[in-house]
């Protein structure tokens, strides 16, 4: 099924798609809008005029009250817009709401209320392991037994397009005395797939894996900024704090899950049986096929296939709940960095240049470990659509700009006194 909007066809946002987002014209509020090719349909004000009994629903300036509605309205919704947007019949009607994405400002599309990130591909975790951990086993004992996740800072998350400010935090290099304070040397990627949650549960509620559906709404494009200095400094022995804490930023467009049919595969092979409330139904797989591109100012350097991920999202919810705490509407669950057992398929920059060893070649010229002021990140994904047709997800892109303060860095008095014969370090960079 095509739209008869002619830059739908082959798009990857033709009516086998429609993602939603809130958009702002000129002086008026922002409002819900479902992309359709290179348009954006304001979908309460096709609703009002059609006289839609959830118009008041999809009237807001966010997408929570139609992320609280539930699966009955999702659907309903879903499916009038279908029908208006691919009979032709329709165009009259619709066609007055309709605004080109050149002509309108997009804006995060929901409130986020929680916001945890798990650490679900196992090819992610291994690198990580022996570039963080080296002489011990890269996967801590829990890992094939449950998803690892850590709870952030929803404050923080930002819609794409939002510049990156450097952090800045404490950081320690190996032949340094201590640690120092300033911006992070080791600005870091982290492409992810974001789930978020619909409608929520009730405190002391463990949902199940076949509770997903019912549950989470729809998928984004994540970048979850990683300042890696920072991070490999304090995690010990709590996990990420600052190093992560700064920035993550989301697409504009969300995915409604029942678009992503067709992209529904098993999850890899088990080398370890999962407790029950983990395990896999095999009647309702939840991995999706969905195949990241990563672009570092312009050059494609990387293609994590997110098929590879160890725990799938209706895992990633059954865990999140199974100490019985409750999902609340708008919260976000990324699934960590996506990364493959191929080569370029890793979804962090850490990850390609081997911790800094193996710097990356740009296209024009530039060599790369880690990001610079001015380097712009974009995230790109596909699925498989209905039809044999192909959906985009919607991009997630972000430039970093300087820190802002302080604009050096000052070391700390070490704890001990320097060896005899060794100065102490200022180190400004």
């Amino acid at each position: 099924m095509t739209s008869w909007l002619p830059s739908a066809a082959g798009s990857g946002f033709d009516v086998d798609h429609l993602p939603y987002g809130v958009f702002v014209t000129g002086d008026a509020a922002p409002r819900v809008g479902v992309r359709i090719g290179d348009q954006v349909l304001d979908v309460a004000g096709i609703a009002r005029a059609e006289k839609q009994q959830w118009t008041s629903i999809v009237d807001a300036g966010s997408l929570n009250p139609l992320l609280a509605a539930g699966p009955a309205i999702w659907s309903a919704v879903r499916g009038f817009l279908t029908v208006a947007l691919a009979d032709v019949s329709w165009q009259g009607r619709v066609s007055p709401y309709l605004h080109g994405l050149s002509d309108v400002r997009l804006r995060l599309p929901f409130q986020v209320a929680d916001y945890v990130d798990f650490y679900a591909s196992e090819h992610h975790a291994i690198a990580l392991g022996r570039l963080f951990r080296p002489g011990s086993e890269p996967l801590p004992p829990n890992w094939k037994h449950l998803p690892v996740g850590y709870h952030g800072r929803a404050g923080t998350i930002v819609p794409s397009g939002t510049p990156i400010v450097r952090p800045c935090g404490q950081h320690k290099e190996a032949t340094e005395q201590g640690p120092v304070f300033g911006p992070s040397r080791r600005l870091d990627v982290e492409a992810e797939i974001g789930f978020v949650v619909g409608g929520g549960s009730q405190p002391a509620q463990r949902l199940s894996v076949n509770d997903f559906a019912d549950h989470v709404f729809g998928v984004c494009l994540v970048n979850d900024w990683s300042a890696r200095d920072i991070q490999s400094w304090e995690y010990v022995p709590l996990g990420p704090f600052l190093g992560k804490s700064f920035a993550t930023s989301i697409s504009h467009w969300i995915t409604p899950l029942t678009a992503l049919e067709s992209a529904r595969v098993p999850p890899p092979a088990r080398s370890v049986p999962l407790l029950p409330y983990l395990a896999d139904d095999p009647s309702e797989p939840w991995g999706l096929d969905l195949s990241l591109t990563i672009e570092w100012n312009g050059t494609v350097v990387s293609h994590p296939p997110f098929a590879s991920t160890y725990y799938t999202g209706a895992q990633m919810l059954a865990h999140l709940t199974a100490n019985g705490a409750s999902v609340r509407t708008g919260d976000l669950y990324p699934s960590g960095t996506v990364s493959g057992p191929g080569d370029r398929q890793a979804g962090s920059f850490v990850e390609l240049s081997d911790a800094g060893r193996l710097p990356i070649v740009l296209e024009d010229g530039a060599v790369r470990s880690f990001l610079e002021d001015g380097d712009t990140v974009t995230i790109r994904a596909s699925a498989p659509g209905g039809g044999g047709g192909r959906l985009e997800l919607g991009e997630v892109t972000g430039t970093v700009v300087p820190a802002t303060e302080p604009a050096t860095e000052s070391a700390i008095e070490p704890t001990t006194e320097p060896a005899a014969g060794s100065a102490r370090r200022h180190q400004t960079r």
